[in-house]
């Protein structure tokens, strides 16, 4: 488990997650309701930044290792499906949407861990794809969280790019199945 400024923030996204949570279960006399998005917002922000920040660091300083190979995708995910699950409590995302999202998320996970057991690992790395679809998401997931109107309406805009992602979700999970099928069929024969 090294510790080094890349793991350093991977687990500050994780500890971001019930930050996110309390936002909303703070006393209403508090923090208003916009305050509570503003702040929802700023934290998701924050979160989806170091989500990329970890990741150009480790590369940078040559800091990668396998922990954090392991580890920065769990928070990502853990992230990214609570915010979801939120946004679907505040009624600012559709369910189907969340559940397709969150759906391929496990099932993409799994299919890493398949392919890296037959040592195909590669065959399934993140592509274009998928990290156009990482910031649809992000992007999306901030704009439903602030809600309120910004120089565009944040909840409609997000709504959109909420939906787009969820057709790049699609996409890029058949685009990666599509990748590891020969190589599990070449393994079972």
């Amino acid at each position: 488990m090294p510790v080094n400024l890349p793991n350093l923030l991977t687990y500050a996204r994780i500890l971001l997650v019930p930050l996110l949570l309390l936002v909303y279960y703070v006393p209403q006399d508090w923090v208003t309701e916009h305050g509570r998005n503003v702040l929802a917002t700023a934290v998701f922000g924050f979160a989806a930044l170091t989500d990329w920040l970890d990741g150009w660091l480790a590369r940078t300083l040559k800091q990668t290792s396998s922990f954090g190979a392991f580890l920065d995708p769990v928070a990502d995910k853990l992230m990214v499906s609570t915010a979801l699950i939120m946004l679907v409590w505040l009624g600012r995302c559709d369910a189907f949407i969340a559940a397709i999202i969150i759906g391929r998320e496990i099932a993409i996970s799994a299919l890493r861990e398949w392919m890296a057991k037959m040592g195909e690992s590669r065959s399934v790395a993140v592509s274009f794809l998928g990290k156009l679809k990482t910031v649809a998401q992000m992007v999306a997931i901030a704009l439903l969280f602030y809600h309120d109107r910004l120089l565009i309406d944040a909840q409609r805009f997000g709504t959109w790019l909420i939906y787009l992602a969820a057709i790049l979700t699609l996409w890029s999970m058949v685009y990666y199945l599509q990748r590891a099928m020969p190589k599990a069929w070449q393994q079972r024969h």
